[in-house]
Protein backbone atom coordinates (compact mmCIF):
# COMPACT_ATOMS: atom_id res chain seq x y z
CA UNK A 1 0.00 0.00 0.00
CA UNK A 2 3.06 2.48 0.84
CA UNK A 3 4.70 1.38 -2.39
CA UNK A 4 0.89 2.21 -4.56
CA UNK A 5 0.90 5.70 -3.07
CA UNK A 6 3.87 6.59 -3.33
CA UNK A 7 3.63 6.32 -7.22
CA UNK A 8 0.42 7.76 -7.25
CA UNK A 9 1.79 11.34 -5.47
CA UNK A 10 4.75 11.22 -8.16
CA UNK A 11 2.27 10.69 -11.09
CA UNK A 12 0.82 13.93 -11.00
CA UNK A 13 4.45 15.85 -10.58
CA UNK A 14 6.04 14.36 -13.70
CA UNK A 15 3.02 14.61 -16.37
CA UNK A 16 2.84 18.57 -15.17
CA UNK A 17 2.30 20.37 -18.66
CA UNK A 18 4.77 23.31 -19.55
CA UNK A 19 3.77 26.84 -19.63
CA UNK A 20 4.48 28.89 -22.00
CA UNK A 21 6.09 31.43 -20.10
CA UNK A 22 8.68 28.03 -19.24
CA UNK A 23 9.00 27.16 -22.46
CA UNK A 24 10.41 30.80 -23.91
CA UNK A 25 12.82 30.84 -20.91
CA UNK A 26 14.01 28.00 -22.71
CA UNK A 27 17.86 28.16 -24.24
CA UNK A 28 18.62 27.48 -27.42
CA UNK A 29 21.73 24.73 -26.61
CA UNK A 30 23.79 26.83 -29.03
CA UNK A 31 23.00 30.16 -28.32
CA UNK A 32 25.35 32.31 -25.92
CA UNK A 33 24.79 32.57 -22.48
CA UNK A 34 21.97 35.07 -21.61
CA UNK A 35 21.72 36.31 -25.49
CA UNK A 36 19.43 34.48 -28.27
CA UNK A 37 20.67 32.95 -31.57
CA UNK A 38 22.13 35.09 -34.07
CA UNK A 39 20.11 34.78 -37.50
CA UNK A 40 22.21 33.44 -39.79
CA UNK A 41 22.63 36.25 -42.72
CA UNK A 42 24.05 38.39 -39.38
CA UNK A 43 26.35 35.50 -38.41
CA UNK A 44 27.76 34.98 -41.84
CA UNK A 45 28.48 38.87 -42.01
CA UNK A 46 30.68 38.40 -38.81
CA UNK A 47 32.37 35.33 -39.83
CA UNK A 48 32.82 37.29 -43.12
CA UNK A 49 34.31 40.53 -41.54
CA UNK A 50 36.43 38.24 -38.89
CA UNK A 51 37.74 36.40 -41.98
CA UNK A 52 38.59 39.58 -44.07
CA UNK A 53 40.26 41.30 -41.19
CA UNK A 54 44.40 41.85 -42.07
CA UNK A 55 46.20 39.78 -40.08
CA UNK A 56 49.80 41.84 -40.31
CA UNK A 57 50.78 45.18 -40.64
CA UNK A 58 51.85 44.43 -43.81
CA UNK A 59 48.68 42.62 -45.25
CA UNK A 60 47.00 45.83 -44.35
CA UNK A 61 49.00 48.07 -45.98
CA UNK A 62 48.95 46.04 -48.90
CA UNK A 63 45.14 46.11 -49.20
CA UNK A 64 44.57 49.84 -48.24
CA UNK A 65 46.96 50.62 -51.59
CA UNK A 66 44.91 47.58 -53.73
CA UNK A 67 41.90 49.37 -52.47
CA UNK A 68 43.60 53.09 -53.36
CA UNK A 69 44.38 51.75 -56.83
CA UNK A 70 40.73 50.51 -57.50
CA UNK A 71 39.18 53.82 -56.36
CA UNK A 72 41.72 55.74 -58.97
CA UNK A 73 40.32 53.33 -61.96
CA UNK A 74 37.04 54.47 -60.54
CA UNK A 75 37.64 57.85 -60.84
CA UNK A 76 39.56 57.63 -64.16
CA UNK A 77 36.74 55.72 -65.53
CA UNK A 78 34.37 58.84 -64.04
CA UNK A 79 36.27 61.30 -65.81
CA UNK A 80 35.69 60.04 -68.97
CA UNK A 81 32.47 59.40 -68.62
CA UNK A 82 31.23 61.67 -66.42
CA UNK A 83 29.93 59.33 -63.93
CA UNK A 84 29.33 61.72 -60.41
CA UNK A 85 29.69 58.84 -58.09
CA UNK A 86 33.10 58.43 -58.53
CA UNK A 87 34.21 61.86 -59.97
CA UNK A 88 37.12 63.25 -57.43
CA UNK A 89 35.47 65.83 -54.97
CA UNK A 90 36.87 68.89 -56.93
CA UNK A 91 33.84 68.14 -59.67
CA UNK A 92 30.99 66.76 -57.72
CA UNK A 93 27.95 68.48 -57.54
CA UNK A 94 25.46 69.56 -59.68
CA UNK A 95 27.23 73.27 -59.69
CA UNK A 96 30.12 71.74 -61.27
CA UNK A 97 28.20 70.03 -63.87
CA UNK A 98 26.79 73.23 -64.96
CA UNK A 99 29.67 75.01 -64.63
CA UNK A 100 31.50 72.39 -67.12
CA UNK A 101 28.19 72.06 -69.53
CA UNK A 102 28.00 75.98 -69.52
CA UNK A 103 31.98 76.00 -70.70
CA UNK A 104 31.42 72.91 -72.97
CA UNK A 105 29.04 74.79 -74.93
CA UNK A 106 30.41 77.32 -76.45
CA UNK A 107 33.75 78.49 -78.72
CA UNK A 108 36.15 79.92 -76.06
CA UNK A 109 39.42 82.12 -77.01
CA UNK A 110 41.19 81.17 -74.50
CA UNK A 111 40.73 77.42 -76.01
CA UNK A 112 42.75 78.56 -78.63
CA UNK A 113 45.96 79.95 -77.25
CA UNK A 114 48.23 76.87 -77.78
CA UNK A 115 47.98 76.82 -80.98
CA UNK A 116 47.71 80.70 -81.90
CA UNK A 117 50.82 80.74 -79.80
CA UNK A 118 52.48 78.32 -81.68
CA UNK A 119 51.73 80.23 -84.65
CA UNK A 120 52.98 83.74 -83.16
CA UNK A 121 56.45 82.28 -81.92
CA UNK A 122 56.76 81.14 -85.64
CA UNK A 123 56.90 84.26 -87.05
CA UNK A 124 58.53 85.93 -84.30
CA UNK A 125 61.28 83.80 -85.38
CA UNK A 126 61.66 84.31 -89.25
CA UNK A 127 64.53 87.24 -89.27
CA UNK A 128 61.66 89.85 -90.83
CA UNK A 129 61.26 93.12 -88.95
CA UNK A 130 57.94 93.15 -90.59
CA UNK A 131 56.72 89.25 -89.41
CA UNK A 132 58.22 90.45 -86.29
CA UNK A 133 55.97 92.66 -85.97
CA UNK A 134 53.06 91.07 -86.74
CA UNK A 135 53.40 88.32 -84.62
CA UNK A 136 53.85 91.28 -81.98
CA UNK A 137 50.28 92.79 -82.69
CA UNK A 138 49.06 89.53 -82.41
CA UNK A 139 50.25 88.80 -79.35
CA UNK A 140 48.43 91.59 -77.67
CA UNK A 141 45.09 90.94 -79.71
CA UNK A 142 44.83 87.32 -78.22
CA UNK A 143 45.66 88.87 -74.78
CA UNK A 144 42.94 91.06 -75.18
CA UNK A 145 40.73 88.77 -76.88
CA UNK A 146 40.96 86.70 -74.18
CA UNK A 147 40.94 88.78 -71.12
CA UNK A 148 37.37 90.43 -72.80
CA UNK A 149 35.89 87.06 -73.59
CA UNK A 150 36.92 85.63 -69.85
CA UNK A 151 35.26 88.48 -68.55
CA UNK A 152 32.53 87.68 -70.42
CA UNK A 153 31.99 84.29 -69.39
CA UNK A 154 32.46 85.41 -65.68
CA UNK A 155 29.62 87.69 -65.77
CA UNK A 156 27.11 85.13 -68.08
CA UNK A 157 28.27 82.33 -65.59
CA UNK A 158 27.60 84.17 -62.34
CA UNK A 159 23.62 85.21 -63.56
CA UNK A 160 23.19 81.39 -64.92
CA UNK A 161 24.36 80.38 -61.30
CA UNK A 162 22.42 82.52 -59.35
CA UNK A 163 19.16 81.85 -61.38
CA UNK A 164 20.14 78.45 -61.31
CA UNK A 165 21.05 77.32 -58.00
CA UNK A 166 19.84 80.50 -55.73
CA UNK A 167 19.83 78.21 -52.68
CA UNK A 168 23.60 76.43 -53.12
CA UNK A 169 26.79 77.50 -52.28
CA UNK A 170 28.17 78.26 -55.76
CA UNK A 171 31.76 79.25 -53.91
CA UNK A 172 34.54 78.63 -56.68
CA UNK A 173 32.35 77.50 -59.67
CA UNK A 174 33.35 80.51 -61.44
CA UNK A 175 37.36 79.68 -61.11
CA UNK A 176 36.95 76.26 -62.19
CA UNK A 177 35.19 77.20 -65.34
CA UNK A 178 37.64 80.01 -66.88
CA UNK A 179 40.59 76.87 -65.46
CA UNK A 180 38.22 74.90 -67.96
CA UNK A 181 38.09 77.39 -70.26
CA UNK A 182 41.75 77.47 -70.90
CA UNK A 183 41.96 73.77 -72.16
CA UNK A 184 41.64 72.21 -75.24
CA UNK A 185 37.96 70.76 -75.63
CA UNK A 186 39.87 67.29 -76.36
CA UNK A 187 41.80 67.36 -73.35
CA UNK A 188 39.44 68.79 -70.99
CA UNK A 189 38.84 66.35 -67.94
CA UNK A 190 35.94 65.32 -67.30
CA UNK A 191 35.07 64.72 -70.45
CA UNK A 192 32.87 67.06 -71.95
CA UNK A 193 29.06 65.71 -71.97
CA UNK A 194 27.52 68.32 -74.37
CA UNK A 195 27.69 69.39 -77.89
CA UNK A 196 28.75 73.08 -78.89
CA UNK A 197 25.93 75.43 -78.80
CA UNK A 198 23.49 73.08 -76.72
CA UNK A 199 22.13 75.06 -74.08
CA UNK A 200 23.06 73.44 -70.64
Amino acid sequence: MFRSRSKDEKAPAAKAPVTDSESAQTRDPQAPKGRPTPKRAMAQSQRRSVMNAPTSRKEAVKRQREERRVQMAKQREALASGDERYLPARDKGPVRKFARDFVDSRFNVAEFFLPMAVLILVLSMVRVPQLQNIALLLWLFVIVLIVVDSVSTVFRLKKRLSERFPNESRKGAVAYALMRSLQMRRLRMPKPQGKRGARP
